[in-house]
């Protein structure tokens, strides 16, 4: 049971919200999650990451119960006593993408594309180099028609004229939301995901299976790939202080940056009440 006044779920982004600058969690972080958990609120961690960085996930949130991943993509119940259990796993056809990206190069010109295909741990992304990439020892360059040979999990798409959000906004012009769903995670680059796919459809999975209201869940996070998590969680919609700008501005409250721990912080607060 949860204690009164409390949030019956809590979820929180990991790169540039629960996670630092320096890729690493705090002693401190850990502790307050695992007193979350000990308060009788299950916890999630709400990634962008697909399911090859599982292993890193579950170090950066030992806590979590659950993970959503690749943006609501994939979704897994790690509290199972059999062993982690698969609640969703969305792709995207190799030939819907194809179709994507040629429409998006006829209105912005030519794109730089990775995309996500492997699950297996630590699966390299494959495609177009770009020297912005920060994660260059899990990239393999290959053809474009090799990387829309099969379904995937995501793809990453950027241009050099365009700014990331000015991309999104124009892609999300061209792409109807049901061939596939459009964001952006503070990379570069915009991400092109499964139709109905989303950190709120993932996370909706985890609350159904938990019998527990939107309006009872609290959320963090940082990036425009938050947004849908923000607008449908109910309890509270928390951004740290180094957010995207349309983030701050759709949360109820800020915290503290990610480098001072402010997710750790707030819900040190929310405990002590």
């Amino acid at each position: 049971m949860t204690r009164p006044g409390l949030p019956k779920l809590i979820a929180t982004d990991l790169d540039g919200t629960l996670v630092r600058s320096d890729d690493t969690v705090s002693t401190y972080t850990h502790e307050v999650l695992d007193r979350v958990r000990a308060a009788g609120i299950p916890v999630v961690g709400a990634t962008g990451r697909g399911p090859r960085l599982t292993e890193l996930t579950r170090n950066d949130i030992r806590a979590a119960d659950f993970l959503v991943m690749a943006g609501g993509g994939r979704v897994v119940d790690q509290s199972d006593p059999d062993g982690p259990l698969v609640l969703r796993d969305e792709r995207l056809s190799g030939a819907v993408l194809a179709r994507l990206l040629a429409d998006l190069e006829a209105e912005v010109g030519p794109l730089t594309v990775m995309v996500e295909a492997s699950d297996e741990h630590d699966a390299p992304l494959w495609g177009d180099y770009h020297a912005s990439w920060p994660y260059q020892d899990r990239f393999e360059a290959r053809s474009r028609e090799e990387c829309l040979s099969c379904d995937v999990i995501k793809a990453f798409a950027r241009t050099a004229d365009h700014h990331v959000d000015e991309l999104l906004a124009v892609a999300r012009t061209i792409v109807p939301p049901e061939l596939a769903t459009l964001t952006q995670a503070g990379l570069g680059f915009i991400e092109i995901c499964p139709p109905g796919v989303d950190k709120s459809t993932g996370l909706s999975v985890v609350a159904e299976r938990l019998g527990v209201d939107p309006a009872e869940v609290l959320v963090f996070g940082d990036q425009p790939n938050d947004l849908p998590m923000f607008g449908w969680a109910g309890w509270s919609r928390v951004a740290v202080a180094n957010a995207h700008p349309e983030v701050r501005a759709a949360a109820d409250e800020i915290t503290l940056r990610n480098d001072d721990d402010g997710v750790a912080v707030y819900l040190d607060r929310l405990l002590s009440r």
